[in-house]
């Protein structure tokens, strides 16, 4: 595996070193980074790492990996939800909970795992954790993902993502009662420079547009729908707190006494693309599931009392 140098910021200083790679864009668990170490795979400025280094501002880490092993990753009947398929590409429903593609140390119970039961062919550009995977959802959100099948669909669907042409629209229940009925929320994101595990709202980050409508004000809470022009992790998490309406059941990126829905109150309800061989555009919808559903209505009547 190639070798990857990070350079230490100013506000990762005193950080232990395993932490601070971590909160790097990789795919690397703390538990792995901690093994590079202590197998002596991680060199800070030419010199190998201590476990319990402190990373100081300027220190260049280097760190190179063993090749890594293919993990085997089984076929599971998970008795997914397809939406629609053709030769080309299939939707799939990815329910509350489960995560999308296989990682070290979870390697069962993922979508991918499941669309390995049901589905012959699955594209195999994002390689054996990830095959057919072309875009994710957060592990607690609902909704719509697209799959290719083969390795010509998966490349003209990524390439729809990065010309934004593909359609996809969310469903959010934000804390606070936002007064204007739409607006929309042009904010690079990036790594949070205080939380490395988190991302933010900050003047070098990658460029990110949300669209947003009101749909209900509830008591406390208001119903949005959001449209993705651009797709960053957490995106729609992090431009409604930055404007002071952050996710119902978020504590990541929100109050830390909220709603306990199992994960933010996020569903990915609508999706469209072009079909990548005939040219016809798609476009898929799917209702908000049963405990949102419940969980609006527990608010509605909340709503109703308080007005009474």
């Amino acid at each position: 595996m190639e070798e990857l140098t990070f350079i230490i910021e100013k506000e990762q200083t005193k950080e232990r070193i395993d932490k601070a790679i971590a909160s790097f864009d990789t795919d690397w668990s703390r538990t792995q980074i901690q093994n590079f170490i202590k197998d002596g795979h991680v060199l800070v400025n030419k010199e190998a790492a201590k476990s319990n280094y402190k990373v100081k501002e300027g220190d260049v880490i280097a760190v190179a990996p063993p090749e890594a092993i293919e993990l085997d990753i089984v076929s599971e009947n998970l008795n997914l939800e397809v939406v629609y398929e053709d030769e080309d590409v299939l939707v799939v429903y990815k329910p509350r909970g489960m995560v999308v593609h296989p990682a070290p140390g979870h390697i069962s119970g993922t979508l991918v795992n499941g669309l390995m039961h049901q589905i012959k062919d699955l594209s195999g550009i994002n390689g054996v954790m990830r095959p057919g995977i072309v875009h994710r959802i957060d592990k607690d959100t609902t909704g719509l993902l697209m799959v290719a099948k083969n390795d010509v669909a998966h490349v003209s669907l990524v390439d729809q993502l990065v010309k934004k042409t593909v359609t996809r629209k969310y469903i959010a229940l934000v804390h606070g009662r936002i007064p204007h009925d739409k607006g929309t929320i042009d904010a690079p994101i990036g790594r949070d420079k205080k939380e490395r595990q988190s991302m933010a709202v900050v003047d070098n980050g990658k460029h990110a547009v949300t669209h947003f409508r009101v749909l209900e004000r509830l008591d406390k809470f208001t119903l949005v729908e959001c449209q993705l022009e651009t797709g960053r992790t957490h995106q729609i998490r992090v431009h409604m707190k930055y404007i002071g309406y952050p996710l119902a059941g978020d504590p990541k990126y929100g109050p830390k006494k909220t709603i306990d829905f199992n994960g933010q109150v996020l569903h990915a309800g609508l999706l469209g693309f072009i079909q990548p061989k005939t040219g016809e555009y798609l476009e898929f919808s799917y209702p908000i599931p049963d405990d949102y559903t419940n969980l609006l209505q527990d608010l509605r009547k909340q709503s109703l009392i308080k007005e009474d």
